[in-house]
């Protein structure tokens, strides 16, 4: 019987959590590990909080694991807190050299590898998107997790695109439930404002967000398709759960022998763009046809 633990940076009843880590043990038994049989996983939901993510990273590294799926950057710093041995696989990490994770993407040498979620370049991304959308936009606000650095990058990347496109870009740290509720109540106030919700900041906060934006009629862009899906108005970033069938391929080679060090960090090669126009309607912005000629997929 083979352990894998898995620290997610999300909690235990956020759905699309739920959705990643199903898509993971899917992989893992198309793949031969079937779980009782052969395999055990045992998942802790740090959802990104400090001390929660370090006291089950412990847990986790004391219960000896063959390998570990560590989902975020403050997941995998953590992890690293209590081990430098336990063979990591990570994924949702933006700058995995930059946090120290591994010497460079081709040879990560020592024990960890992974699946990177995108450059913070995306971040001028996000922005363009929404300026393409909404041409009156002179403001945008950047939910982020200011304790975690891909957060700060991240509002670094569009404050950065912002000066190009005239845009005045301001932070909004994501805390708790209730801060968020005040702090897009009070940016909503003035006009011509829009949201970016960089991977940090959505973390359990998914519905209240998407819910948020839809109240205060803030055009507002994510990353996952899954919050387009949901409601959102665009997103723009990589297929989430594909890259966690791919962490799974990569815990399945590392089970078989194979060493974190040898397996070089994935970059995502393709990104999908979704547009929601039931909200766009909604909050009534017409969609340039352009735009959604270039549109993996377009809900109505």
């Amino acid at each position: 019987m083979r352990l894998i633990g898995v620290l997610m940076n999300a909690v235990a009843d956020d759905p699309q959590g739920q959705a990643r880590i199903g898509a993971f043990q899917q992989t893992l038994q198309q793949l031969g590990w079937s779980e009782g049989r052969n395999v055990r996983i045992d998942i802790r939901w740090g959802g990104n909080v400090v001390e929660r993510d370090r006291r089950y990273a412990a847990e986790l590294i004391a219960l000896a694991p063959d390998v570990i799926l560590a989902v975020g950057t403050l997941s995998v710093t953590a992890l690293q807190r209590d081990s430098h041995a336990t063979p990591i696989v990570f994924n949702s990490v933006s700058d995995p050299v930059g946090a120290g994770f591994v010497n460079n993407l081709a040879h990560p040498g020592g024990n960890v590898t992974g699946f990177m979620i995108f450059e913070y370049s995306m971040g001028g991304k996000w922005l363009e998107l929404l300026k393409q959308i909404v041409p009156r936009l002179t403001r945008v606000a950047v939910l982020r997790d200011s304790v975690n650095p891909a957060g700060i990058a991240q509002f670094g990347a569009v404050r950065a695109t912002g000066s190009s496109l005239g845009v005045d870009v301001s932070p909004i740290d994501v805390r708790n439930a209730s801060e968020i509720e005040h702090d897009i109540a009070a940016y909503a106030r003035t006009a011509n404002g829009g949201l970016i919700m960089t991977g940090s900041a959505m973390e359990g906060h998914h519905e209240l967000i998407i819910g948020l934006a839809a109240k205060y009629k803030l055009p507002a862009v994510y990353i996952s398709s899954q919050e387009a899906a949901a409601g959102g108005l665009i997103s723009y970033g990589p297929n989430t759960l594909d890259q966690f069938r791919s962490a799974a391929g990569y815990v399945d080679r590392i089970l078989r022998g194979e060493k974190p060090g040898d397996l070089p960090v994935q970059v995502p090669t393709k990104f999908e763009l979704v547009i929601n126009l039931k909200t766009a309607k909604a909050l009534g912005i017409t969609i340039p046809s352009t735009l959604l000629s270039t549109a993996d997929q377009v809900i109505e």
